[in-house]
């Protein structure tokens, strides 16, 4: 029952994402109540997520160091500065801008999993991204937002840091420790039925970040559109930066297909969560947006990359 139900959402996720935002701004005020159980949600998330992985991913540091630090590169320095500026040029607005540079700033996405095994990627080597990136993330992450945000926004780094360590860090080594001790027999036995209410979870998290920006979205205008527009221009153009790189520095297709997925997709939610509670709600706009492009793209980009691999191999 629960594998069809997980099934069912994992194959409608491209229309659930932009009906649980319409459903959020309709709710309005009355979804900013719930705002409080994001944390939980987000956390829940990681913990399923990280009953899959085991410390041993992280031999892939030592076998393929360029893909990774390549992957660190282009996630928290190459990326940001192009949302950045981009932001910056066509949009002149603080809180846009550090919108768009959170939401490229943020983790590579752990369903980036997903799609680096259906385009016959490297699977280990996208475990042990997911993993080192993730555990970075408190690191990383408050500084950039701290450097981007200047004096526009006061950010309390310290109580960010800690965010991250409860959101992130605690249930991604939580789970990889019961992974660990049940010598895998936790990821068998829960990590499926876990699975659809990991969904929902980001679903509700949505939602509830759609009441949020309600009132950005109840009078649409040519700003929303060209935000939107503007979303999409970033997020397709991170493939293609990591496709035309990966196929000059790293040669070969599975590991050029692990690359541009970890460098495509990210863990929005955190973002979302960070945006939600530690600026003003016109931030959360822009990485709110960015849950109703990442998965459809996601798919696209999939019969891109398995043609890529048809032609390298020939």
């Amino acid at each position: 029952m629960l594998t069809r139900f997980n099934a069912f959402i994992q194959k409608w996720i491209a229309l659930l994402t932009p009906l649980s935002l319409i459903i959020g701004v309709l709710l309005g005020e009355m979804g900013t109540h719930f705002l409080f159980l994001i944390p939980w949600f987000f956390a829940f998330m990681t913990f399923t997520g990280a009953l899959g992985m085991d410390f041993k991913d992280f031999r892939m540091v030592v076998k393929y160091p360029g893909a990774i630090l390549l992957s660190i590169l282009f996630l928290h320095i190459l990326m940001p500065v192009w949302g950045y500026l981009l932001a910056t040029v066509l949009l002149d607005d603080a809180l846009l801008t550090i919108g768009f540079t959170l939401a490229v700033a943020v983790p590579t996405g752990v369903t980036s999993i997903i799609w680096v095994t259906i385009t016959r990627g490297n699977l280990p080597l996208a475990l042990s991204i997911v993993l080192l990136d993730t555990l970075l993330a408190p690191l990383i992450l408050p500084l950039i937002l701290v450097v981007v945000a200047g004096t526009a926004v006061t950010i309390d780094s310290a109580s960010l840091i800690m965010g991250l360590l409860w959101m992130i860090v605690l249930p991604t080594l939580v789970g990889i420790m019961m992974n660990e001790v049940t010598r895998g027999k936790v990821k068998d036995t829960w990590s499926g039925r876990l699975a659809p209410f990991s969904k929902i979870s980001l679903l509700l998290i949505i939602m509830i970040n759609g009441s949020v920006i309600a009132p950005y979205m109840q009078n649409f205008s040519w700003e929303i559109i060209g935000i939107l527009l503007l979303v999409l221009f970033i997020t397709l153009s991170a493939y293609a930066f990591a496709l035309v790189t990966g196929h000059y520095l790293l040669k070969e297709p599975s590991i050029v297909t692990t690359f541009t997925y970890n460098v495509g997709m990210r863990n929005i939610s955190v973002g979302v969560v960070i945006a939600t509670a530690y600026f003003p709600p016109k931030v959360a706009m822009p990485v709110v947006f960015c849950m109703l492009f990442q998965q459809l793209i996601a798919s696209f980009a999939s019969r891109g990359m398995i043609r890529y691999q048809t032609y390298r191999n020939g």
